[in-house]
């Protein structure tokens, strides 16, 4: 196929090549991978300016999408890939395979930089979702800054660069320019952009809340290395619709769930700043329950109720044989979802490979079955279908977005409709509120959290 890129992606090709490191901060449908091969294989073979690409992206990214994109376009089929996966025999075998464009899963960094030391031999880094290196403590952020210095080119890719707010920008900025905008220590940048949020009851910081201007200071001195572009400026896309499903829970679920929600709140600690491992252990319980099932200390599944997965059934019965994309929360989800399926003729399918991808966008696939944090980033599903339901439900904006635009980018021909499972009065509709809220979901849900406490503590 003949890549014709659109005004916007030329510019991007453009700045890859003329701005030695850089951030391309395009929203998801933009088609940021394709513009990103299209400036390898320039400076590759057109300049001979790079001679060993490392792309370093999510594991089920890895697996096939930038191959397939590459092979999809007449201009980048010359480049040679290998995938740095599996055991680490294979993963050693395909790094001395001769190839342009070298793909290995963020998880496989630490490794990587060990296994070469002091011989770096990539002279162009592709980050793809570079937020996943947005923690200044986490040890692949590291190791990837350990080699920055001998990195002469780097392209880091989101469309999310800053998902929990503007201090997840400078390990990602760091990486970039090795502090020179936003500061070699986090604790410097923090100092000047931030004020301290939040306290506990022993005076811990539990966050930090931006300075008046600080927004527009910080993306003032990352400009010059840094493109931002969002999907509604420079694409058609079809409708996107919202669709919100009430399930009401019968009087055995609803009594269970109350029951559950006031044992674990009467365990907390008394008179004390509910920690957040406190908040995210009584919340993983509330929204399993909501779904209908309950793991216990020794990992068995009891299923408490079948509201959630009849209402779901009802759902798929009124697609009238229109394919649908389902998002789970837990494995029990999962499964229960299937064994309900098993009679259906209905052709149902986990995604868990390039495959499963390609049986999706060709029509072999009702129903595809998905967690939100294997199929946020990279995969292109907007041919299979144009249905999301979300059986269970995710607080984290970012996978939430991402996830949803699985179907709803560029490509799409239908109004793409995104189905809720909602329990009422139960921790799903906190969820729904604070998808909400964006940015400050994780705040909205800590709150939420404690007005539930409230309720609960007063009722005893």
């Amino acid at each position: 196929m003949k890549f014709e890129p659109h005004a916007y992606q030329r510019h991007c090709i453009e700045q890859i090549i003329k701005i030695k490191k850089l951030g391309l901060f395009l929203d998801m449908g933009l088609g940021k991978t394709v513009t990103t091969l299209t400036a390898v294989r320039e400076l590759k073979y057109d300049r001979f300016e790079v001679r060993r690409v490392l792309v370093i992206v999510p594991k089920k990214v890895a697996e096939g999408t930038w191959s397939r994109e590459k092979d999809k376009w007449d201009h980048t089929r010359i480049l040679r890939v290998s995938q740095v996966l599996g055991s680490q025999a294979k993963r050693i075998r395909a790094l001395n395979t001769p190839a342009d464009v070298y793909i290995i899963n963020r998880e496989n960094v630490c490794w990587l930089v060990d296994y070469y030391r002091n011989d770096w031999p990539f002279d162009m880094v592709v980050v793809d979702e570079s937020s996943s290196f947005k923690s200044h403590s986490a040890k692949r952020f590291k190791a990837l800054a350990s080699v920055s210095a001998k990195i002469d080119r780097m392209v880091e890719l989101t469309g999310t660069p800053s998902p929990n707010g503007l201090d997840d920008l400078w390990a990602q900025i760091f990486l970039l320019d090795g502090g020179e905008r936003l500061g070699r220590r986090y604790t410097h940048f923090r100092e000047r952009y931030f004020d301290p949020g939040r306290r506990g009851a022993d005076g811990m910081v539990y966050d930090y809340k931006a300075k008046p201007g600080s927004g527009e200071s910080i993306l003032g001195r990352i400009s010059d290395i840094c493109i931002s572009m969002k999907a509604e400026d420079y694409l058609q896309l079809p409708d996107l619709t919202v669709h919100e499903i009430p399930v009401v829970l019968d009087p055995k679920a609803e009594r269970a769930y109350r029951e559950l929600e006031r044992k674990m709140v009467l365990e907390l600690p008394r008179d004390e700043e509910i920690s957040v491992t406190n908040a995210a252990a009584l919340s993983n319980k509330l929204l399993q329950l909501a779904n209908g099932a309950l793991y216990d200390d020794d990992k068995g599944v009891h299923e408490i109720h079948g509201c959630k997965l009849e209402a779901f059934l009802e759902l798929i019965e009124s697609l009238q044989g229109k394919p649908a994309l389902v998002f789970y929360s837990f494995r029990h989800d999962r499964d229960r979802i299937m064994d309900a399926l098993a009679k259906s003729r209905m052709r149902v399918r986990e995604l868990k490979g390039p495959q499963d991808e390609d049986d999706w966008n060709a029509g072999r696939i009702d129903v595809l079955l998905a967690h939100p944090a294997s199929a946020a980033y990279g995969l292109n599903l907007q041919q299979g279908g144009n249905h999301v339901i979300w059986f269970g439900l995710t607080w984290n904006y970012e996978l939430y977005t991402q996830a949803n635009k699985r179907l709803h980018r560029q490509g799409q021909t239908q109004k793409v409709i995104i189905h809720h499972l909602v329990c009422t009065g139960t921790r799903d509709e906190d969820v729904m509120a604070a998808l909400q809220h964006k940015e400050d979901a994780q705040n909205w849900v800590m709150e939420s959290l404690k007005a539930r406490i409230r309720a609960v503590k007063e009722g005893t």
